[in-house]
């Protein structure tokens, strides 16, 4: 009997994927000043990021890393909890845990770290994580990895979740789902979900990661802009490389969850720290989003804007209020040569595709920033204005 190559295996599942269409490719960006960007010698304006607020090359925050960098160092040498966790880090956390509302928050190196960590250290076999179909895989790769009995209810269906939860009503309960969803853009309904959880007694958790600097009163995400706090969401994840601009995540919540969690979240516990020069940037970063409303006020009115001329162009955008729009095109391979016309007119929005999204269902996921300006956004319309009209003059000559 010969054994089966596991790279063998890999191998065929990569020339699949070829054969489909779906290879991800790395491109490299030899030139960044805000969302310009220089690839392969050609100029684009970037309607791909997630710096939404548009900090994450502000000079503010620049200056605060090299001075940090200068009293610290670059590396923080450790995991936290072997002398790792360097004042910066402690102040980051405070501060963050002050401007959301929350006792307590727990610093770590990326959101899947954090999500990983937080599941896997909160549910066991006999659990139930009950999610929503559309979660960040960080949500779903965290509970399969605790063992737990996931189970997924369509998109925002209160009524499917609450089947779940009820036809498992013995075993101790995590919903968790995204506040801002990052392929549609849509936001989670966190009031009837927090009310279910009430109902049912189980423990609900949001991923807000689109949603912190951007969305509620001070930037402060879907959680507060519901009118929720701690007392409804016992768990909140928010990450700090999008509308912060910065690295690294930190999951909130109250003294008990944070001290246990610094316990027994091993991708807390076995990781190195994110630099301390880092840490002192974000907490600029933070105090920047937090304040500085006029950016929410910009990016809100880019909104506007896009959704009301991408109507008057008939361009079929999914129903979104935040600075996530789909352009939903259908197979991969047109949402790839659409990518490809529109970055021949200057412009840089890369096709999502399967597995990311589900099949048929392939896009254009526009992300709006308030480093973009007017002309940016009508310039971005009118080309895909253009590549609409040549995908339908393609078709009719075939």
């Amino acid at each position: 009997m010969t054994r089966l190559s596991l790279i063998d295996r890999l191998t065929q599942a990569h020339a699949e994927h070829a054969r489909a269409g779906l290879l991800r490719r790395v491109r490299t960006v030899t030139q960044a000043q805000g969302l310009r960007l220089q690839i392969n010698g050609r100029n684009l304006i970037n309607f791909a990021s997630n710096d939404y607020l548009g900090l994450a090359q502000d000079a503010r925050i620049v200056r605060a890393l090299q001075d940090a960098a200068n009293n610290w160092g670059v590396g923080a040498a450790a995991a936290h909890l072997l002398g790792g966790h360097r004042q910066p880090h402690q102040q980051l956390e405070e501060e963050i845990a002050d401007w959301l509302g929350y006792p307590r928050a727990l610093l770590f190196s990326t959101g899947m770290m954090a999500n990983i960590g937080v599941l896997s250290a909160l549910l066991g076999r006999s659990d139930v994580c009950v999610q929503d179909k559309l979660n960040h895989a960080s949500l779903i790769d965290g509970a399969r990895l605790s063992g737990c009995d996931l189970r997924r209810y369509a998109h925002a269906d209160v009524a499917a979740a609450d089947r779940q939860l009820r036809s498992t009503a013995v075993a101790a309960a995590l919903l968790a789902t995204d506040g801002v969803f990052s392929m549609d853009g849509d936001v989670a309904p966190l009031r009837e979900l927090s009310t279910l959880c009430a109902r049912e007694q189980a423990t609900l958790m949001v991923d807000d990661a689109h949603g912190v600097g951007v969305i509620g009163p001070q930037g402060r995400g879907t959680v507060a802009d519901a009118g929720l706090g701690p007392q409804d969401v016992p768990l909140l994840m928010v990450t700090l490389g999008k509308a912060i601009g910065c690295f690294g995540a930190v999951v909130l919540g109250s003294d008990g969850v944070i001290d246990a969690l610094l316990q027994f979240a091993r991708s807390y516990v076995y990781t190195t720290a994110i630099p301390p020069a880092l840490a002192a940037a974000t907490l600029q970063a933070v105090r920047i989003a937090r304040d500085d409303q006029g950016r929410r006020d910009k990016l809100q009115m880019l909104i506007a804007q896009f959704r009301q001329g991408a109507a008057w162009r008939g361009l079929q955008v999914v129903a979104s209020n935040t600075a996530i729009q789909p352009l939903l095109i259908g197979s991969s391979e047109q949402a790839t040569s659409t990518a490809a016309l529109l970055e021949q007119d200057g412009f840089y929005v890369p096709a999502i595709r399967p597995p990311t999204v589900p099949e048929g269902a392939a896009r254009l996921r526009i992300t709006l920033s308030a480093a973009h300006e007017v002309s940016d956004v009508v310039g971005l319309l009118d080309a895909l204005e253009r590549a609409a009209g040549a995908a339908d003059s393609m078709q009719n000559g075939r």
